[in-house]
């Protein structure tokens, strides 16, 4: 049954770990980051969109500072990060190269995905760079956080991302090949557990404390990153890294803990759209845009016939037909006086109006819920 999720899964958000990247702290271990470029490039040739998310920029930062020690002070990591990103992303470059692929760096913070506008912007550059078929390569800003704004740690910096993309699966490679029953170093009798239904408090017990000095940058935030990728529809797993072909190996259906989601991304957006947003404004339709959507097509200018409300761009909307009756809400790709200019006009004339080439949709498909006349659902 696993394997064929893995099978099924279209988009990949792959996290590799620093234990994974680094030759025992001695700077980027680029022989293991070619066999990593390997499997991801044989999995792209299959069809799989992927989208990487790698630590190792804080201990290149310290291999090329001559550093042993892991400092403390925020400013001292930062620069770490700062001189070892530049390496890191060099090194996923030239090595992606090799094989004719091309990548994009990418870098993050939770402030960046709490604005929405900010939030809107990095998801349009990610479904763009996936579009072209060019690897992203994800981390956190480390260089401008702070600790009101960092996301502490890169699990939950791979989940946010999967959400954001929209992933089928998210993948969590580090140096423990799935959730146990009890601490494994501890505890020879401990059992791998293979499969998560739901992120219980069960679940959660066994991972320990947050503020455990074990637990830091361990299974209790990879717990944490399962509850946020599966609540958007995204399957997660856990697994060893330090296996051979680890990628491969998930294909096969090789040893780790999945935590299963029971919705898939875009139902899981769609619920959130019917059911957690307030609307902020009402776009009136024709006919011929109802039956556009009730076909599954996106809301394009040209069907729009009226504009009520103020709202901003990634605010919720009502969709009504002709009628009053509603159709469905979604989220707009525009603000209230923009889409009151192009209102009624062909995509073509966007540009022209605006002055910029924008969204060809007033609301995509993957961001609208449409139901039956006179309601709605996430179906």
């Amino acid at each position: 049954m696993m394997r064929s999720k893995v099978a099924g899964a279209q988009r990949w958000v792959v996290k590799i770990g620093s234990a994974l990247l680094t030759a025992d702290g001695k700077g980027l271990d680029r022989a293991a980051m070619g066999v990593w470029v390997e499997q991801m490039v044989a999995l792209h040739e299959a069809g799989v969109e992927l989208v990487l998310v790698s630590s190792g920029a804080v201990a290149a930062g310290m291999s090329r500072l001559g550093w042993t020690v892991r400092p403390s002070a925020m400013h001292e990591l930062q620069a770490a990060a700062a001189i070892g990103q530049m390496g890191l992303v060099q090194a996923w470059e030239s090595s992606f190269a090799e094989h004719g692929r091309h990548t994009a760096q990418i870098l993050l913070t939770h402030d960046d995905l709490s604005d929405r506008k900010r939030y809107l912007n990095a998801r349009s550059t990610l479904r763009a760079l996936v579009e072209l078929k060019v690897i992203p390569v994800i981390n956190e800003n480390d260089t401008v956080v702070t600790d009101e704004i960092k996301f502490g740690d890169n699990d939950r910096l791979a989940a946010r991302v999967a959400t954001m993309a929209s992933a089928d699966l998210l993948i969590l490679l580090s140096d423990i090949d799935g959730l146990y029953d009890a601490p494994p170093g501890a505890n020879p009798n401990a059992k791998l557990i293979p499969i998560v239904e739901s992120v219980t408090s069960e679940i959660e017990g066994m991972a320990g404390a947050a503020e455990s000095e074990l637990s830091r940058g361990g299974m209790f935030t990879k717990i944490e990153a399962a509850k946020i990728a599966t609540s958007a529809g995204t399957h997660m797993l856990i697994a060893s890294g330090k296996i051979e072909h680890p990628l491969r190996a998930i294909a096969d259906g090789g040893r780790c803990t999945w935590f299963l989601t029971p919705a898939n991304p875009v139902t899981a957006r769609k619920r959130w759209i019917a059911g957690s947003l307030e609307p902020k404004g009402t776009l009136t339709i024709d006919a011929g845009a109802v039956a556009a959507l009730r076909a599954g097509k996106s809301l394009l200018p040209a069907g729009v016939i009226r504009i009520d409300g103020q709202f901003a761009r990634g605010d919720a909307v009502v969709v009504r037909g002709p009628d009053t009756h509603e159709i469905g809400r979604g989220l707009v790709a525009y603000d209230a006086e923009d889409a009151e200019k192009i209102k009624g006009r062909s995509s073509p004339d966007v540009m022209t109006i605006l002055g910029i080439s924008g969204r060809a949709e007033m609301i995509h498909r993957d961001d609208l819920v449409v139901g039956p006349s006179g309601g709605f659902s996430a179906s």
